[in-house]
């Protein structure tokens, strides 16, 4: 009787792939359908916006670091004025009232990654009508962007110093109306997919990630939490006062797709339970800055003489303004998890150094530990536990 032999074969999956979450190529060894090695390449999207930074003056960084994770950009523009306003001493000089802002703006914008992830990575195992009901929701927030600053994915209104102006009018009532309807668009997405047999079994013991593995290699964010490691950057070290609002952290053990999925379940939820607190303390009106004319521009409404009109031209928008020597890192939890930027001044009006910790970055490396030894099919439900977005990768 012949020996019958088997030889495997490599395929690559992307970075022309609609699931791969970006320009991300995996080099996949199969032998059948099962994977026997898979090996991540990245750097397809490279658009050197670390480096770009450093001949731009330290407010004209903003519009640049939303564009890294392009679905948590105010998380980002959030991270990078807290390390600059670090360095700067501003950090007791802020206002309650812009603190506040700041808070309901990143869960806003928590909220609305989230519906991303959750939509895209439902239609991609099939789920398809779920990115519907998602993307419904998502629109609602970005029309919340819009009306804050006149742009919808990208609005710069965090701004090194506070916020770029005020709140608009009927803000308070229009962010409420979500929020109150919220919590019951969040159970619909339950009721489509927590108990559904076909979800249960792609999503099951599927991808699984060992909690050793995932402290080695120094996994963030639902991802960690999802196997029991209880670490969040508001709870651990909290910025913008995290440490006075109310919300839990959710973690599962199992350390598979759906764990991850039950977790950033119940960040939303989290998420609403902080804006609403942070809606409550945020006045009408107030403060919407530090009132450090330095840093700031002045309120619209002061009149001013012609010499401090050209003062004030000069050195915030021809010169810029300079940042103390030092370098600075202040973390924050994105969407994704622990990220920010190391900034290192020497002086002048701009960076010598921005540096992200991203966490998609280190997410990727992660991925054959999840995927070697199961299905070829099962990749795209790993990728899409992940969240990864390959801007935040390749930034």
């Amino acid at each position: 009787m012949s020996e019958i032999r088997t030889e495997t074969m490599t395929v690559n999956m992307g970075p022309q792939h609609p699931s791969t979450h970006g320009v991300l190529n995996l080099v996949l060894e199969l032998d059948g359908e099962n994977i026997v090695s898979a090996e991540p390449t990245i750097g397809f999207l490279h658009t050197g916006i670390e480096k770009t930074a450093e001949q731009k003056k330290w407010q004209q960084v903003i519009p640049l670091v939303e564009r890294m994770d392009y679905l948590g950009a105010q998380s980002n523009s959030l991270s990078f004025c807290l390390s600059v306003e670090r360095l700067l001493g501003l950090e007791s000089q802020m206002p309650d009232r812009v603190t506040w802002i700041r808070v309901l703006i990143a869960e806003l914008q928590r909220l609305s990654s989230h519906l991303v992830w959750l939509g895209t990575h439902g239609m991609e195992i099939g789920a398809v009508s779920v990115m519907m009901y998602c993307f419904r929701e998502r629109e609602q927030l970005l029309n919340l962007n819009e009306m804050l600053a006149g742009f919808r994915m990208f609005p710069s209104y965090i701004r090194i110093g506070g916020l770029r102006e005020d709140l608009p009018r009927g803000f308070h009532e229009a962010v409420k109306e979500f929020l109150d309807k919220f919590p019951g668009k969040l159970e619909e997405y339950h009721q489509l997919l927590t108990k559904n047999q076909v979800w249960i079994k792609r999503t099951k013991g599927v991808g699984y990630l060992s909690r050793e593995n995932t402290m080695a290699m120094g996994l963030v964010g639902p991802m960690a939490r999802a196997v029991g490691i209880n670490y969040d950057v508001r709870k651990m070290f909290p910025y913008l006062k995290y440490d006075t609002f109310e919300f839990n952290v959710p973690t599962h053990t199992e350390g598979d797709v759906y764990a991850r999925y039950l977790v950033k379940m119940e960040e939303m939820r989290q998420s609403v339970r902080i804006c609403k607190q942070a809606l409550e303390r945020i006045t009408p009106t107030g403060a919407y800055d530090c009132g450090d004319y330095r840093f700031v521009p002045p309120p619209k409404d002061r009149v001013y003489t012609e010499m401090e009109a050209l003062i004030q031209h000069f050195l915030l928008y021809s010169q810029g303004f300079n940042v103390p020597k030092g370098e600075a890192y202040v973390p924050v939890e994105g969407p994704r998890g622990e990220h920010g930027f190391y900034i290192v001044s020497d002086g002048t009006n701009r960076p010598v150094r921005v540096k992200a910790r991203a966490p998609s970055y280190v997410a990727c490396q992660a991925l054959p530990k999840m995927i070697v030894g199961g299905l070829i099919a099962d990749v795209i439900a790993v990728i899409g536990s992940t969240d990864v977005v390959m801007g935040d990768v390749d930034r």
